[in-house]
C-alpha cells in the first residue's frame, strides 16, 4: 500500500477470550467434544431462562412499539426506572437524562475511550478485562497503563502501586474499577472503594466503574454501589443485562453519569457521548423495554438469589478441588462468575507437557508451542486443550505479568462441573511434574 493503514496502538486490540476458540475448534473438528471455560456465557452452560421472563419478552414482541426507534438516549420509562433504582441507594442522585443506552457494554466501552484525547489516560486493573485494556490502549496509541491486583491479598488492589503511578503520571485523568471483578471474581469492601475515591479527589480524576456484575454476589459478599461513596467526584457507571438476567445476546448496556456538572471537561465528555448516540439514532429497543418489567416482577429477586446461591455453591466446589494443589495460588471467589488461578513463580518452564495420546492432537499442540517467545501460561493452556479438551484463557492475555488462567463458575450440571475441575486439577499436577 502507498501508506500504512493502521495507526500506532491498533495491534493492542486483542481478545484472547475468543481468540483461543480458533485453536479449540481445530481439536473439536477432529471429532472430540470441547469443554468451554473461556467465556462468561451462562446460556452456553445450560442456564434456563424462566418461563415468566420469556412471557414478558413474548408479550413485548406482540406490541408494535417494540419494532420502532427509541429515544436516542434510550427508552424513557426504562431510564426513569434505572434512575430511581440508583437513587434508592441514597448516594449521588441522577435523573433519566443521566442514563445512556448502548448496544452492549462493549459498544459503551469503545465509545468512552474513543472520544478521549490520546494523551488522556485511564489507569485500569491488572489482570485486566480485555475489552477495557484494548480500547484504552488503542485510543492512546500505546500499551495500557495498569495498577496491580494482588493475588496474595484476595485480589485487592495494590493501593501504593496505584497511588504512585497516578502521582507521577500527569497524563492519567481517570481510574477504572471493575466491581465485582472480571477476571478474578473479587468483590471490593468499602475501605478499598474509599481509597479509589480519595486518590481521585487528591489528583482531580474522574472514576469509571464497571458494575455489570453488581447483583451477582454470593458467599456473604455484597457489592457496594460506587454512587454511594463518590461524594462530589464525577464518575461513570457501566451496567447491563447480559450477565444478570442473563441475556448476553440482547447486547444491551448503559452508562450512568454521576455529578456530570461538577467539571466542565467531564460535562463535555458526557455530552459528546450523548451526541455520538444521536448520530447512531438509538440502541436496540426490545431489551430496554423488558428491563423494568423483568426487574419489577415479583419472582425476580428470588430468581436472582437462587442463581447467586448456585454460583456460590460451585465456587466452594472449585475451592475443594483446586484449593490445595501445590504450585498454584487459589483465591475463593465472592462475585461475578470467574476465577483466576495463578501459578507460583518459577514453577513453569518450557520443557513441561501433558500426555497427547492422539497423534493429531500431538501434531497440533507441538506446532502451536514452537514459538519460543510464547508466555508459559499459554503453553499450559494449549497442552490442556490437547490433553483434556478443556478451553481456558491464559491470564497473561489479561494485560498481566502473572502466569495463570481464568475459568468460569457457570456449568450448572454438578457432575460435569466437578469432573471438569478434577480433570483440570490433575492436569495441573501432571504438568508441573513433567519434563519433556
Amino acid at each position: 500500500m502507498r501508506q500504512e493503514l493502521l495507526r500506532p496502538g491498533a495491534e493492542e486490540l486483542s481478545y484472547e477470550i475468543r481468540a483461543i476458540v480458533k485453536k479449540a475448534r481445530q481439536i473439536e473438528a477432529l471429532g472430540f467434544p470441547m469443554t468451554w471455560e473461556n467465556i462468561g456465557d451462562p446460556i452456553q452452560k445450560h442456564n434456563r431462562i424462566p418461563k415468566w421472563m420469556k412471557e414478558i419478552i413474548t408479550d413485548l414482541l406482540k406490541q408494535d412499539r417494540t419494532y420502532g426507534y427509541a429515544d436516542s438516549k434510550g427508552v424513557l420509562e426504562t431510564r426513569e426506572f434505572l434512575a430511581e433504582l440508583n437513587n434508592s441507594h441514597d448516594g449521588v442522585q441522577i435523573t433519566p437524562e443521566d442514563v445512556l443506552f448502548f448496544n452492549g457494554l462493549g459498544d459503551a466501552i469503545a465509545k468512552l475511550y474513543q472520544f478521549l484525547t490520546p494523551t488522556a489516560r485511564i489507569i485500569g486493573p491488572s489482570p485486566a478485562y480485555s475489552t477495557h485494556s484494548s480500547a484504552e490502549a488503542a485510543h492512546a496509541n500505546t500499551a495500557p497503563i495498569t495498577y496491580k491486583l494482588d493475588p496474595d491479598n484476595q485480589w485487592y488492589p495494590d493501593v501504593e502501586d496505584l497511588y504512585m503511578k497516578v502521582r507521577y503520571n500527569p497524563s492519567i485523568v481517570g481510574i477504572l474499577i471493575i466491581n465485582p471483578d472480571n477476571p478474578t471474581g473479587m468483590v471490593y469492601p468499602r475501605e478499598v472503594l474509599e481509597n479509589f475515591v480519595k486518590i481521585a479527589e487528591e489528583f482531580d480524576l474522574f472514576l469509571i466503574i464497571d458494575e455489570i456484575y453488581q447483583n451477582i454476589t454470593y458467599n456473604g459478599a455484597k457489592a457496594i454501589p460506587l454512587s454511594t461513596l463518590i461524594r462530589e467526584r464525577p464518575a461513570i457507571s457501566l451496567k447491563g443485562v447480559s450477565k444478570e438476567f442473563p441475556w448476553p445476546g440482547a447486547r444491551c448496556g448503559w452508562m450512568e453519569f454521576y455529578n456530570r456538572n461538577s467539571s466542565t471537561e467531564f460535562a463535555k465528555l458526557c455530552q459528546t457521548l450523548e451526541n455520538a448516540k444521536m448520530i447512531e439514532v438509538c440502541s436496540t429497543i426490545l431489551p430496554q423495554l423488558a428491563i423494568p418489567r423483568i426487574m419489577k416482577h415479583p419472582l425476580y429477586a428470588g430468581y436472582r438469589k437462587e442463581a447467586n446461591d448456585q454460583i456460590g455453591k460451585r465456587s466452594r466446589w472449585m475451592e475443594e478441588i483446586l484449593g490445595g494443589i501445590k504450585g498454584i495460588r487459589f483465591n475463593p471467589t465472592r462475585g461475578a462468575f470467574y476465577n483466576t488461578i495463578v501459578f507460583e513463580e518459577g514453577v513453569l518452564n518450557e520443557n513441561q507437557s501433558l500426555p497427547l495420546d492422539n497423534p493429531e492432537f500431538k501434531n497440533l499442540v507441538e506446532n502451536w508451542v514452537k514459538d519460543k517467545s510464547m508466555k508459559l501460561d499459554k503453553r499450559f493452556v494449549y497442552y490442556l486443550l490437547g490433553s483434556e479438551r478443556i478451553c481456558v484463557v491464559p491470564i497473561s492475555s489479561f494485560c498481566s505479568d502473572l502466569l495463570g488462567f481464568r475459568v468460569t463458575l457457570l456449568e450448572e450440571n454438578e457432575q460435569k462441573f466437578k469432573d471438569t475441575f478434577r480433570r483440570l486439577g490433575k492436569a495441573i499436577e501432571v504438568y508441573l511434574k513433567s519434563e519433556r
